[in-house]
């Protein structure tokens, strides 16, 4: 794996355990109250889709199951998208994509 994989791949797994810890036992409707929270997690996904955007193009080929056009195209709508993020959509990937993503990420970092 390039040494740049590597590193935006790190990147990535420290984002997911930041939300993580960010959303530790609070649920979907603690979320929407927390201001603070939902901004401490959008910054981390738009992370998450600023290193996505770097990976190269061979590592994203060699992994096809992992939506990485999605994942940058979210970022793109919560840098640029900043009065309409829509926190349930957020509160969506935060339970249902970034677990897989990080099982991705963690054995990537784990086989190199």
């Amino acid at each position: 794996m390039p040494h740049d994989d590597r590193v935006y791949l790190e990147h990535i797994r420290d984002a997911i355990l930041r939300v993580e810890q960010y959303t530790e036992g609070i649920d979907q409707s603690e979320f929407k109250r927390q201001i603070l929270i939902q901004d401490g997690v959008i910054r981390q996904i738009e992370i998450i889709g600023e290193a996505v955007k770097r990976l190269s193009s061979s590592y994203c080929s060699s992994h096809p199951d992992t939506p990485w056009q999605d994942i940058a195209r979210m970022r793109d709508k919560l840098i640029h998208g900043y009065f309409g993020v829509d926190i349930e959509k957020v509160w969506l990937t935060v339970k249902d994509d970034l677990p897989p993503l990080k099982a991705e990420v963690l054995s990537s970092l784990s086989a190199a």
